[in-house]
């Protein structure tokens, strides 16, 4: 592909340009997207122009350091680039297409940004390039965390774009709230330059252990005319229910499930990807109480489903792009269309079920542009059996996130979301504390059947790029919920909770092992009085 001779080749510009990482204008001479599309223009030679973790002598500064970690550092093979690539040379010129691989490339975690340009055109061909920065993969140190007064940690060993073929590869040992665990995983998303997703992961635990393997071909884009796959997983561990931060049951689960499914679809046509499956689900789950403890006060019935299902999905091709909204001086990719999927399956004895039951899923997004300044995104789920004309572990769940553009360094957030529960199985426990949204609160500080969250948050994004590894923000925050219902073991609800607080944000724009970091000091403002009257809370999340 980039090998390919061209008479029209164009000169790329130096790595130490200044413009070459923020430049993604074409060139004027090179029509816009809908001329040359109207006119048949084909795709002439594809340039690759990777730049490296660090500029040095472009827009990093030239340190002994940062030549040092370029030298260690092995750069994305560009066949990795390529082959995730929806277009080939000598095809005709897609607007969409080339879009959507610009955001497939910025979907890994190993590129901290991609763009794909048009920099040529001659003779009714149009060559482009495919601009991309790494990041740093190899994680082998010491991570921390705390939220809800809780502190985990753990020592790890990964690679997340190994040779540079973006496989990832990795060993760990982590503490964690509810299990220790020494565990090993191994990734390609790319099964020999393929869209085959290979992903394994065996996990030694202090409760029990994980075994978990998937082969799959997704739909990988909006044109993909066939996706299908295998998993299967078998985790035998220790649950807990949980009242006002503490555990006051436990018992043990062996969880296993396999799955298969075959998908078709006919690819993007009138601005819609249609797609339907369908497919294999055993779900087996047995419980007992947990060994070494006391028998469990609420111990699940045993439950085991197999069934055959069919789904239907419309994805709707409405993307946009934006700065400093979710994450810090990064390029993020959003979707102003809908996405609807549903799914139902039929359980039976015949099957190999304990029970006859129809499996019902559902799911559903969109996003809106209300103006030049402010943006919406809504989202739906909804899950559930029906067993003898009743719900049974029936969760519906919704969320609503406003975001007014106040300036480009400045932004105001609002989010609403909350779950209803109805017939919940036993082992489904609707919580919410510092771990979910409550950040004054212990983590899992109250149960029930349904609950909401609203947080209000002012953010601030900066300049302030401290040793060139980290992009500086802030926010203040206000958030406030309460569970419904009742938990059959928990402490009666105590109503409306609330917190305020602020917090500091360093966008991790060098690694890819996190995108946000968060340090926020959280006050509750009720609750009783056995809770701290200040929670910090550590924890790398994939947003703001």
């Amino acid at each position: 592909m980039a090998d390919a001779a061209s008479d029209h080749a164009p000169v790329l510009p130096s790595l130490t340009s200044r413009a070459t990482r923020l430049d993604t204008a074409r060139p004027p001479e090179v029509p816009d997207d809908a001329t040359l599309e109207a006119s048949g223009a084909r795709i002439g030679q594809i340039l690759f122009n990777p730049l490296q973790l660090f500029d040095v002598g472009g827009l990093d500064q030239d340190t002994a350091l940062f030549r040092l970690a370029n030298r260690l550092h092995i750069r994305t093979r560009e066949s990795t680039i390529a082959d995730q690539l929806l277009f080939r040379e000598g095809q005709l010129y897609d607007p969409s297409t080339i879009a959507e691989s610009a955001r497939i490339l910025r979907s890994t975690r190993y590129l901290r940004d991609a763009s794909i340009r048009p920099i040529a055109y001659h003779d009714g061909v149009v060559d482009l390039e495919v601009r991309t920065q790494d990041v740093w993969t190899l994680n082998p140190g010491i991570s921390f965390g705390r939220h809800g007064g809780q502190n985990t940690g753990g020592f790890e060993l990964e690679e997340l774009n190994l040779l540079g073929l973006g496989t990832e590869l990795g060993l760990a040992f982590k503490s964690g709230i509810d299990r220790d665990s020494k565990s090993v995983f191994y990734r390609d998303r790319q099964l020999g330059s393929s869209w085959w997703d290979l992903s394994t992961t065996y996990s030694d635990n202090s409760d029990g252990r994980l075994a978990d393997f998937s082969l799959e071909r997704p739909f990988y884009s909006l044109e993909t005319t066939r996706a299908g796959g295998v998993a299967a997983n078998d985790d035998l561990r220790v649950d807990s229910r949980y009242d006002l931060g503490k555990v006051i049951d436990k018992f043990e689960t062996h969880a296993k499930l396999a799955s298969a499914y075959w998908g078709f679809s006919e690819g993007l046509s009138n601005g819609w990807a249609r797609r339907y499956s369908v497919g294999f689900t055993y779900d087996d789950h047995e419980f007992a109480n947990a060994p070494g403890t006391n028998p469990a006060l609420l111990l699940p019935e045993d439950r085991k489903l197999a069934y055959p299902w069919v789904a239907a999905e419309w994805v709707q091709d409405r993307f946009a792009i934006t700065r400093n909204r979710d994450q810090i001086e990064k390029t993020e990719d959003y979707a102003l269309g809908w996405r609807l999927r549903a799914q139902m399956g039929f359980a039976s004895s015949a099957t190999g079920s304990d029970r006859d039951a129809v499996m019902l899923e559902a799911k559903a997004s969109t996003g809106y542009d209300l103006t030049a300044r402010q943006s919406l995104a809504l989202s739906a789920d909804a899950a559930g059996r029906v067993e003898e004309g009743s719900l049974a572990n029936g969760l519906l769940g919704a969320e609503a996130r406003y975001y007014f553009r106040q300036s480009p360094r400045r932004l105001f957030f609002l989010g609403l979301s909350g779950t209803a529960g109805s017939n919940l199985d036993t082992d489904t426990q609707v919580l919410l504390g510092g771990d979910n949204g409550l950040r004054g609160y212990p983590l899992r500080y109250q149960a029930g059947t349904g609950r909401w969250l609203f947080t209000a948050e002012q953010r601030g994004y900066t300049n302030w790029f401290p040793f060139q590894l980290f992009n500086v923000g802030g926010a203040v925050f206000f958030d406030m919920g309460r569970v419904t219902g009742r938990d059959p073991l928990g402490s009666t609800p105590q109503g409306v909770l609330k917190d305020v607080g602020i917090g500091l944000r360093l966008g991790n724009s060098r690694s890819a092992l996190g995108n946000v970091l968060h340090i926020d000091l959280a006050f509750p403002l009720d609750g009783n009085s056995s809770i701290d009257k200040m929670q910090v809370v550590v924890e790398t999340k994939r947003s703001f």
